[in-house]
C-alpha cells in the first residue's frame, strides 16, 4: 500500500468523524484552538486505534464484531443525535445554554461510534503486510486535522443558526447513524 493508497484510506474513515465533528461545531459559542483540538485528538486517537486493535485481533472475532459494527454505531450516533435534539428543542430560548461538551462522557461514544468501521480496515491491513505503526500513526494524524477542520466549519455556519445549531447537529448525527445501518443491511 502506497502513501497515496494510505491517504485516500485515511480519507474516507475521517468522514465520519468530520460529519460528527462539524456538528459538534455547530454548537459551540466560542472556538478557539483548544476545542477544535480537543475534538480532533479524540478522534485521531480512535481512528488510529481501531485499526491497531483490528491487526491484532484474531481475524475469527473481527468476523463477529464486523458483523454488529453497524448497529453499535447506530445506537450511539442515534441515541446522542437524539440527546441533542432533545436539548436544543429544551433550551430553543436561550442558544447560549446548548454548547455541545467535550467531556469524555460525550466524545467517548463519539469516537467509539465513529471508528468502529476502522476496526475492520485494521484486520483488512493485517492481511496485507502494511507495518501497521506508520499506517495508523498516519490514519489518526489525518483525522485528527480533518475533525479539527470541521469544529470550525461547524462553528461557522452555527453562528449563523445559534438557536437551533443543537438541533441541526443532533440531526446530522441521527442521519450518520440510519445512513450507517442502511449501508450494511
Amino acid at each position: 500500500m502506497n502513501i497515496f493508497e494510505l491517504f485516500l484510506l485515511a480519507l474516507g474513515l475521517s468522514m465520519d468523524a468530520f460529519a460528527v465533528a462539524v456538528s459538534i461545531g455547530l454548537t459551540l459559542v466560542k472556538s478557539g484552538v483548544k476545542k477544535p483540538l480537543i475534538v480532533g485528538a479524540y478522534f485521531g486517537f480512535f481512528q488510529g486505534a481501531m485499526p491497531l486493535l483490528g491487526y491484532f485481533v484474531a481475524r475469527r472475532f473481527a468476523d463477529h464484531i464486523t458483523a454488529y459494527s453497524h448497529w453499535i454505531a447506530f445506537a450511539l450516533l442515534v441515541f446522542l443525535g437524539g440527546k441533542m435534539i432533545l436539548s436544543g428543542l429544551k433550551k430553543e430560548q436561550d442558544p447560549e445554554n446548548t454548547e455541545s461538551s467535550l467531556s469524555p462522557k460525550q466524545m467517548l461514544p463519539l469516537a467509539i461510534a465513529t471508528s468502529i468501521d476502522a476496526l475492520a480496515v485494521g484486520v483488512s491491513l493485517a492481511f496485507l503486510y502494511v507495518s501497521i505503526i506508520p499506517a495508523v500513526s498516519f490514519i489518526g494524524v489525518v483525522t485528527f486535522v480533518i475533525s479539527a477542520i470541521g469544529v470550525y466549519i461547524g462553528k461557522a455556519i452555527g453562528a449563523k443558526f445559534k438557536a437551533h445549531a443543537a438541533i441541526l447537529g443532533g440531526v446530522i448525527l441521527v442521519i450518520m447513524g440510519i445512513r450507517i445501518l442502511i449501508e450494511h443491511l
